[in-house]
């Protein structure tokens, strides 16, 4: 099947500027409203919307929050192996870098047929320009103070002739100090915590900030963005007074009340700035203050927590099993790892932030389906979560589904998985990080091209990407993997005036030729 490296659209809706690539799109949906009996009354809707996208890709900045952990040190040494197209022998044979696991880098869509019915597919990158990863500045702040050839070496998630090569290039790069709490991550962390800003978390805020400023200056860099991958924190205990409004947060860190956690405090801090911020973990970061402080200040945020294995798989399945008319009825997950992410999951309140957003997972395809679901009754859903240490980053992850198919009959399906968390990890960073640059690029106008405005502040479209996808309140969650992943294609397909992809075939389907 052939595959375009570089396309441009050949249409009166697309204009191509040294500057920018404005789309005249029109949005088709539909609006339904269902009477007392039931009968549901559909308006198709037709909304005009001008694109503007940027078409330079700037100089890119991202800082990790977690930098020397299992993530933060496979993220920094994969973009540097690529960037310097290392190869490096393993029991398999030679092996080279590469960017597998990333829908920008190493996925492709497809953007039609010839007209000998050719499909033609294009990676991401082609539609719109992306930031190359390799040209990603990374840096960013680690309660441990280990260089990053010592946390690669700690983490045991490369391999020994690649981590030997990596050297030189690793050794010399040190966390910055981290913002900690020891109450809102496991007892078991503190002895790792010998790299913390000291002072009260007014005062680290400040300092975050100016680390973010000295490090955009030192590296000439456009844009920033910061995202956290460290350790799970327990749920914050919302309070009034404290997390319901952007001031009263604000006046909560002066103040230093107890219940503001890490996360939202480098939030905080990246609002600030500018920046935007992606939690690559399933805590309750995104309190309503500090939603509306992003909102004031027209900041991106997203999350939460990475969808790497288990729950991709999850999410793929059930979305399956549901639209094939089956009904899941029970879901028993196990898991055991022995990196330090599962370490800080021993802790009862930690492991509670995980098992929520891997319980809400099939939520949405529950409530899309009252013929399996009249009473909208939940599967029975266990999820456990086990520290081995002997198994490192090697996450195994069993599962048993049970379904109930045609007249009463069962169904039931068991899967081992065995994940490589980080090297599952590492490129949806990337992504996330890649993506998130390119919103700050796209302006919106709904009036002809009068007035443009950037997308609204929570970045739904990060979904594919994420296990509990946060959204703004009135917009529907989507779980369902194909759904999130068909929303980030249609919108690169949007953006240079492509129709969404509908797999209809239709030109096929008659023997009357289409005219163009």
């Amino acid at each position: 099947m052939p595959s375009a490296k570089q396309i441009k659209v050949n249409s009166p809706n697309v204009v191509y500027t040294a500057d920018h690539i404005v789309s005249n799109y029109q949005y088709d949906t539909t609006v339904v409203d269902v009477d007392s009996h039931g009968v549901a009354t559909i308006t198709p809707v037709k909304q005009n919307i001008t694109f503007k996208t940027a078409s330079k890709a700037p100089r890119l900045g991202v800082l990790l929050v977690g930098l020397g952990g299992n993530n933060g040190s496979t993220v920094v040494a994969a973009t540097t192996a690529n960037r310097l197209g290392m190869t490096w022998e393993t029991r398999r044979g030679t092996q080279a870098a590469n960017y597998f696991g990333s829908i920008t880098q190493a996925s492709t869509i497809r953007v039609g047929a010839t007209a000998s019915f050719q499909e033609i597919n294009t990676p991401l990158s082609a539609l719109v320009p992306l930031v190359n990863p390799n040209d990603i500045v990374i840096s960013g702040w680690d309660c441990s103070s280990v260089n990053l050839f010592a946390a690669m070496k700690r983490a045991q998630v490369l391999e020994p002739d690649l981590i030997r090569q990596l050297q030189p290039h690793m050794e010399s790069i040190v966390p910055m100090p981290a913002i900690f709490d020891l109450e809102f991550v496991a007892a078991n962390q503190d002895a790792r915590a010998d790299n913390v800003i000291a002072g009260t978390k007014a005062q680290a805020v400040e300092v975050v900030r100016k680390n973010i400023r000295d490090f955009k200056t030192a590296n000439n860099l456009d844009t920033v963005v910061v995202l956290w991958t460290a350790n799970t924190e327990r749920f914050s205990e919302v309070q009034p007074g404290i997390h319901d409004t952007a001031d009263n947060l604000l006046k909560a860190l002066e103040r230093g009340e107890a219940e503001i956690a890490p996360s939202a405090c480098y939030a905080i801090a990246s609002i600030l700035e500018g920046c935007s911020y992606i939690n690559g973990a399933p805590q309750n970061t995104f309190v309503p203050g500090l939603v509306e402080l992003a909102d004031r200040h027209r900041v991106f945020i997203g999350g939460d927590d990475f969808k790497s294995g288990q729950t991709k798989m999850k999410s793929a399945l059930v979305e399956f099993f549901v639209g094939a008319g089956i009904k899941p009825e029970c879901i028993a997950s196990y898991n055991h790892l022995g990196n330090n992410d599962g370490r800080n999951l021993a802790s009862p309140k930690q492991f509670r932030s995980k098992e929520i957003t891997k319980s809400n997972v099939v939520d949405d395809m529950v409530a899309s389906n009252d013929i399996l679901f009249p009473d909208q009754k939940k599967p029975d859903h266990c999820i456990v979560i086990k520290y081995l240490p002997y198994v490192g980053d090697s996450k195994r992850a069993m599962d048993e589904y049970c379904f109930q198919i045609f007249m009463g009959g069962q169904q039931t399906v068991v899967l081992h998985n065995t994940c490589e968390d980080s090297l599952l990890a590492a490129p949806l960073i990337l992504d996330l990080c890649i993506l998130t640059e390119l919103m700050q690029r796209i302006e919106i106008s709904t009036d002809g091209g009068k007035t443009f405005e950037r997308m609204r502040t929570v970045l739904s479209i990060l979904s594919y990407l994420l296990k509990a996808p946060f959204v703004p309140a009135g917009t529907p969650v989507v779980n369902a993997l194909n759904r999130q992943k068909q929303a980030i294609e249609n919108l690169f397909r949007a953006l240079v005036g492509l129709p969404p992809e509908n797999n209809m075939l239709l030109e096929c389907k008659t023997r009357q030729p289409f005219t163009h």
